[in-house]
Formats: C-alpha cells, structure tokens, sequence
C-alpha cells in the first residue's frame, strides 16, 4: 500500500500554508513526495474562490471589507473552487497534496472523498451528517459543518477542507458562508453538547485515520523536514 504522509502544523497564516501547498504540488507532480496531507489551523481569514456568476468575489462578504481589514482579518482572493469562507479558531483544516491518478483522473469522485473524510471523522464521534443535492461539503440539516473547496492543477490537488470544532464562531457572521443564503453553519461542540467536545488532538488523529482510509493509503506521520529535507 502507498503512503499517505500526514502533516500537523499547528496554527499557520493563509499566506503561509497556500506557499507550502503551491511548493509540495510541484514536488508530488514531480514524484519526489507522496500523497501529502496537511492538517492546520489559521489565524482568522477571509479567503474567496472563483466564484461563478459573479464579477464581485467578496459579493458575499456581510460586513464592510474596511471594518474587517481594521480587525486584522486578511482577506484573500485564492485560486480554488467556490464562494467566499471563513477559517480561525476553533476550526481545522485539511489540505490534500494527492495524484489523481490513482483515482482514474476523476474530480467528481475525489470531491466526495474529501467530503467522506470529515463524514467518517464526525462519525467516529458520533456525530452523523449528509451530503445535499446541488451542494459541496458535510451538512447536518441545513446547517454545514465541514466546507470543500479544491484545486486540481496536472491532476494534483489542492486546498480541500475546514471542519468546524468550536463555536458558534464569529467569523461567519462577517459572511454569508459559500454565498448561500437561508443556511447555517455548525460545530461538532454544538452537535455533541452537553457532552464535551474532542480536544483538538484528537480530531486530528481521526481527521488523519479516515483520510488514509479513504485515499486507501498508509497513514505515516511526518514532519515537514522530513517531508521537505531542505524546507
């Protein structure tokens, strides 16, 4: 079986994380890494894909960008999928660096893998969610707990997704989150309570667990100079 290596980061600027991303594509393309997957969180960050349908990316911001930019909230215009989005605190986030060649080249398909790595995580914290029709990423009811956007470049990816931990969380009020209208966000804190919340820790041991399950691959743990001698 292939390796899946599992990156934990701890908390990284958008900036930052996007470089280190851009730097592990060209190496996985190159097949000097394998199939890399990031586990981070960020300071608080706007970012906004190319949203389709619309000449304004921050259409959907809810505040002005100026009182958010006073905040020292970096709002970012990435090259990804889908509408504008919140990552911070009490939220984690994942970024796939895999060849879609061992998944017969099929962007449909690995969306809803990603989407099954949140779903298997909550799961393991008996949380149970669904995917809607017409929509990416993890939801329960109407409420999304786990976005998806992605980037697929020479058929490796990038980006991939956030999972909400904590919270109610301020940022998506300063949005209207993936631009729609009429739904809500949630947490996995709400969706357990009273019961206490995993640690951070934890989430990521099954965030890591469900990711080489679902990429059928062989989670090893690495740190980034392992992974990149010469970072």
């Amino acid at each position: 079986m292939h390796e899946l290596a599992i990156v934990e980061l701890g908390t990284v600027r958008y900036t930052e994380a996007w470089a280190l991303q851009k730097r592990l594509h060209g190496l996985r393309r190159e097949g000097r890494v394998p199939d890399t997957l990031l586990l981070l969180d960020h300071p608080h960050v706007l970012t906004t894909g190319s949203c389709k349908g619309s000449p304004d990316r921050w259409a959907n911001l809810s505040r002005p960008r100026a009182e958010l930019e006073a905040r020292g909230v970096d709002l970012i215009e990435a090259d990804r999928g889908g509408d504008v989005t919140w990552h911070g605190p009490g939220q984690l986030v994942g970024y796939p660096i895999v060849d879609l060649s061992g998944y017969n080249r099929d962007v449909g398909r690995y969306v809803r893998m990603v989407e099954e790595i949140t779903m298997r995580a909550l799961r393991s914290f008996g949380v149970e969610t669904e995917r809607q029709q017409g929509y990416t990423g993890v939801w329960i009811g109407r409420e999304k707990i786990s976005a998806i956007g992605v980037r697929i470049r020479s058929w490796v990816s990038m980006h991939g997704f956030s999972l909400n931990v904590r919270g109610p969380i301020e940022g998506f009020d300063w949005i209207v989150p993936c631009g729609l209208e009429g739904r809500g966000v949630t947490s996995l804190e709400r969706q357990l309570a009273p019961t206490p919340c995993p640690t951070d820790a934890e989430v990521l041991a099954a965030l890591g667990r469900t990711a080489a399950a679902v990429f059928e691959r062989e989670p090893v743990q690495r740190t980034l100079e392992e992974l990149i001698p010469e970072a």
